[in-house]
Formats: structure tokens, C-alpha cells, sequence
């Protein structure tokens, strides 16, 4: 074999693809429903874009960016996520200046990460995502923590919980880290490398560290939430009131940072329970200093990211029955067989009328027997069969078989399409 997939991505073959059609059909109806549309942005950013959104301090920025030059010399980067691309094209594109607040999503968006490939989490991987600019209201936070936990349990997913967390804002924030930093001092040889340097840049982003070591040190870490400022702590008495109006459960959890810096404010997680313990389903929260970082006006903004892959990898974990993923079936409605080769002009041109009638139809284009084409259709999956044979077509019809009953029956030629649309 020339060449093989490279590590932590993956093909997408035709037998898995309309289970990806039939998340995607879900997540835009539900988009729509709630105010949003859809936005395409740019596989390739300037690598500046991320840099400055996501933060130094940022494990996606620090380690995991596919960077490099392209043949003009600009620092190009694959984009790691999708609300930096968001941000710029709002702005570039003057929708700031239009009635706000403007609600987009994204979908099947891929995205790129140099780390080791994880569950449900490739170095490619795809997301689903929505990004509200303009509404700095709590409501807008627990509007799309409805969304999501509404979503996933449409699709039969169960145990899901709800986890949220304030993270202040520069207004308090900058106290807390003060005192979390002088806290991390005396934690200092307890922690791994990274969280050594990131409590010089960003001592929060300790508190997402895995490691088994720095989770031991940081059990007596002070809270942010103990910390708010008036406004924060405001909003997120009332995005718990929204919550609780909506009739979702949820956990406040102080430990819920997320992984890049333009955060504020409200931060949320979704995690399920497997049988290989917890995994987050979907994250986001409050960014409501990142237009203006990226060089437009004060606009307060919220969002999320939802793996693609990792859903659809709890839902093939379900039992069955318990997966209500509507997916479409795609196999040939009709195979149209002849009884020789002399006869695959009228086949050629059968198919083109059911197709034309919008009736998904298959032919032969190997020169198969007819015994050979029957199992072959029978392989694709087809419901029906219409067979084109010398004595048939003098008579100006073609004989129909139903492949799950053997039924056979007799139709003009043409109006075929009429006869099978009756019993499809």
C-alpha cells in the first residue's frame, strides 16, 4: 500500500457517513429553532488570530497548533477552534454593525490538534458549535445550556449532567489570581512542569491540570467564586435562576476553568458517565472581552463546542433501542436488472426516469449475469428490482419484484415510477 491514513485522523467511509448526516440534520433544526444560523469559516488563520484569543498560557497555543509558513512567508495556522474564526469573521464582515445580538453556529466544523489522539477526540476532529455576540444577559448563557442538554437527550443519551463555574472577570479576577498564585508557591513542588510555568502566566489554568499530583495539591486551592465582583457574582445568581426555571439540574463546580484564556464570567461543562468514568460531552462559556481583544468594540458574547465524534461514539456505546438517532436509509429504492447486455441501453435510460422522479435507483455496470445483478442488488440493500426482459418490453412493460416479499407484478414502462411510488 503507497500510503496509510496519518495518525489521529480518520476516514469517514460511505457506511458511517449517514449517521454524521443525521447528527448534523438534528443539530441544525435545533439551531434554527433557537435564533441561529449558520457560519463557514476558513480552515487556514493567521497563526496571530490564536495566539491572541486562546492565550499564552494555553496548552492549544503552547503545544498543540499545526503552524507554518505558507509560500508567502505568513505564519499560517490549521484552526485548533472555531470562536476565534467566528470573532474575526463578525467583525471583518460588519455584522457588529447590524441588530444584535447575532446568533451563529457552525457544524462539521473540523478542527486541528497536534496531541495524542483520545476518546472520540482525533487530531482532526469535528464540532458543533454556536456563538451568540452581542447579549450580556444570563439568559443568553442558559438559553444554550437548554439547547445542549435538550439535544443530547433527544438522541437518547442519559446521565448527562450540568456543571458551572464563574470565573470573574478583570475586574476581580486579577485579586484572585494574586492570591491563588501566592497559594501555588507553596504548592510549587508538588506541581508538574507545565503548571509551574502556567502559575507565572495564568494560575487558573492549574486547576485543569490532570495530573494526579497537582489535583492532590490544589484540594485546599482557594475559589474564584468566593472572590466575585458584584456584576459576576450577580450574573451568576441569576444564570442559576434561569437554570432552575428551565428545569435543568446542575452542579456549581469551582474546578471548571476550560482550556483557553478568553473566558469569562460563566463557564459550563457537560459530562456524562461511561463505563471508562466521566467524559465531557461539550464545554463553553462567557467571552465577553475577546471582539475587542481582536480589535473591535465592547461586545459581550457566549458560546460552545461539541465534539462530533465523541457523541457519536456514545451513541454507538448505547444498548439497543436506546439510540434515537433518526438515521435515513440510503440504499437503492429500486435496482433495475436486464436480461442481457443488448438491453442495458433501456436500463441506462429506466434509471434516469425513477431517478428523474426522484427515486433512488441503482443499474449494473459490470456486465453481470442476471442471476450475478439479483445478488448484487440484493447486497446494496434494494427494495425493489425492475427487471427489463425481450418478451416484457415488446408488451411496453417491465416486471417489478419486491425483494423482501418476492412479489412479482407487472408495469407500463412508462409509468414505473408511479407504480413503485405507491409502495414505498
Amino acid at each position: 500500500m503507497l500510503c496509510k491514513v496519518l495518525k489521529g485522523m480518520k476516514d469517514v467511509l460511505p457506511s458511517e457517513s449517514a449517521r454524521w448526516r443525521a447528527l448534523e440534520r438534528e443539530m441544525r433544526r435545533v439551531a434554527l429553532l433557537n435564533g441561529y444560523r449558520e457560519i463557514r469559516t476558513p480552515v487556514l488563520e493567521h497563526t496571530e488570530l490564536f495566539a491572541r484569543s486562546a492565550g499564552e498560557s494555553s496548552d492549544v497555543v503552547r503545544k498543540e497548533m499545526y503552524t507554518f509558513l505558507d509560500k508567502g512567508e505568513r505564519s499560517v495556522t490549521l484552526k485548533p477552534e472555531s470562536t476565534a474564526g467566528t470573532v474575526r469573521a463578525f467583525l471583518e464582515s460588519g455584522l457588529y454593525a447590524q441588530a444584535l445580538p447575532c446568533k451563529m453556529y457552525y457544524v462539521n466544523a473540523p478542527h486541528f490538534r497536534y496531541e495524542a489522539p483520545q476518546s472520540g477526540r482525533l487530531r482532526e476532529h469535528h464540532q458543533f458549535g454556536m456563538e451568540c455576540f452581542g447579549a450580556a444577559q444570563p439568559s443568553a448563557d442558559a438559553e444554550l445550556i437548554v439547547l445542549v442538554i435538550n439535544l443530547l437527550s433527544s438522541f437518547g443519551l442519559k446521565n448527562l449532567s450540568v456543571r458551572i463555574n464563574s470565573i470573574g472577570c478583570p475586574n476581580c479576577r486579577p485579586a484572585y489570581q494574586q492570591t491563588f498564585r501566592e497559594y501555588l508557591q507553596g504548592k510549587r513542588d508538588q506541581l508538574c512542569h507545565t503548571c509551574q510555568e502556567r502559575m507565572e502566566i495564568n494560575p487558573m489554568r492549574t486547576l485543569d491540570c490532570k495530573e494526579k499530583g497537582c489535583k492532590e495539591a490544589l484540594v485546599d486551592a482557594p475559589e474564584m467564586l468566593d472572590d466575585l465582583c458584584d456584576e459576576c457574582r450577580e450574573h451568576f445568581e441569576q444564570l442559576k435562576q434561569y437554570l432552575e426555571a428551565a428545569g435543568v439540574r446542575y452542579t456549581v463546580d469551582p474546578r471548571i476553568v476550560r482550556g483557553l484564556d478568553y473566558y469569562t464570567k460563566t463557564v459550563f461543562e457537560i459530562v456524562t458517565g461511561t463505563a471508562n468514568g466521566e467524559l465531557t460531552v461539550c464545554g463553553g462559556g462567557r467571552y465577553d472581552k475577546l471582539v475587542e481583544e481582536i480589535g473591535g468594540p465592547s461586545i459581550p458574547a457566549v458560546g460552545f463546542g461539541m465534539g462530533i465524534e465523541r457523541v457519536l461514539m456514545l451513541l454507538d456505546a448505547l444498548e439497543d433501542g436506546e439510540c434515537l438517532l433518526q438515521v435515513e436509509d440510503e440504499a437503492p429504492q429500486v435496482f433495475v436488472a436486464c436480461l442481457n447486455k443488448t438491453l442495458s441501453l433501456q436500463a441506462f435510460q429506466l434509471t434516469q426516469q425513477l431517478r428523474g422522479a426522484g427515486i433512488r435507483a441503482e443499474m449494473d455496470h459490470q456486465g453481470r449475469s442476471l442471476k450475478a445483478q439479483f445478488k448484487y442488488a440484493d447486497k446494496l440493500s434494494a427494495r425493489f428490482i425492475a427487471i427489463l426482459a425481450d418478451d416484457e418490453l415488446a408488451r411496453g412493460v417491465v416486471k417489478l419484484r419486491d425483494m423482501s416479499t418476492k412479489e412479482e407484478w407487472e408495469a407500463p414502462i412508462e409509468s414505473v415510477s408511479e407504480a413503485l411510488r405507491e409502495r414505498l
